[in-house]
């Protein structure tokens, strides 16, 4: 039971960590999961389940910007309208998620698509950083509505496992027109209907059966994300007022190879 509740508490610090940095939280599960993992059936539900954790750092972390039953006037409207937005930037996703998503998670969750999607999101976050984009958008209240949906839109290209939902919203809105400090908290806001989505969706599908030993386990993982998401969500949105994306960039090409020849030479 040590060893379980040691396992629990580092998949949750990798998913607080992963999961709001462009360098995807799923991709991390799914090569750690080759080493660190529980039984079959319930791997695949916890690494669903502690997703909601660092959901709920973001609900927390912006709580007052988002939450508008106890505002009025022009505060009200302010949050009304990053509901809006959040809404219409999910509507692509919930979509092609009930379209295809059974389709990825059978055939794409493989440490080799993680290991080529985490490569090339990282080349494309270079080649996009270096064309020094003049951002029109400053602030989340400023994106359009049609940018918004445009920005849901190329969301859904991180299904493929590796891509990072983060970092597809990121670079698909600073593309669009967004400030990086936009985009950052943009796809922060997004990211809560978005996976609170793909993971009833998935719970629904795997079930809830499980026994008391795992709902502890599930419990210390939930909390590891939370506490872990809400300090890495305080120091993204520091960090990116003065650096850039380069270093997350570098770093998914480093893993991504790493991976690629563990599997080609090891595995």
């Amino acid at each position: 039971m040590f060893i379980e509740i040691i396992k629990s508490i580092f998949l949750g610090g990798v998913e607080g960590i992963t999961e709001f940095l462009p360098i995807s939280s799923t991709g991390h599960l799914i090569i750690l999961n080759q080493w660190v993992s529980f039984s079959a059936s319930f791997t695949k539900t916890f690494d669903i389940v502690i997703q909601l954790g660092a959901i709920l750092a973001v609900i927390f972390y912006f709580w007052e910007k988002i939450w508008p039953f106890n505002k009025s006037g022009e505060k009200k409207s302010a949050a009304l309208n990053i509901w809006y937005k959040t809404i219409v930037g999910v509507i692509p996703a919930i979509l092609i998620g009930g379209i295809f998503g059974g389709y990825i998670q059978k055939h794409l969750f493989s440490p080799w698509v993680v290991a080529a999607t985490l490569v090339v999101g990282g080349l494309v976050m270079i080649y996009v950083e270096r064309k020094h984009l003049r951002p029109r958008f400053d602030t989340v209240a400023s994106i359009p509505m049609m940018t918004v949906f445009f920005i849901g839109l190329i969301q859904c290209l991180s299904m493929i496992p590796g891509t990072s939902r983060s970092a597809a919203t990121i670079i698909g809105a600073i593309i669009l027109g967004a400030s990086r400090i936009a985009a950052v908290e943009f796809s922060l806001y997004l990211a809560i209907p978005t996976m609170i989505a793909a993971t009833g969706y998935s719970l629904l599908k795997g079930g809830f059966a499980m026994s008391g030993t795992e709902v502890v386990l599930l419990v210390i993982g939930f909390i590891t994300a939370f506490f872990v998401a809400l300090s890495v969500i305080r120091f993204f949105i520091k960090y990116i007022q003065t650096n850039d994306f380069i270093p997350f960039a570098y770093y998914r090409i480093v893993l991504g190879i790493l991976v690629l020849l563990y599997f080609m030479l090891v595995r």
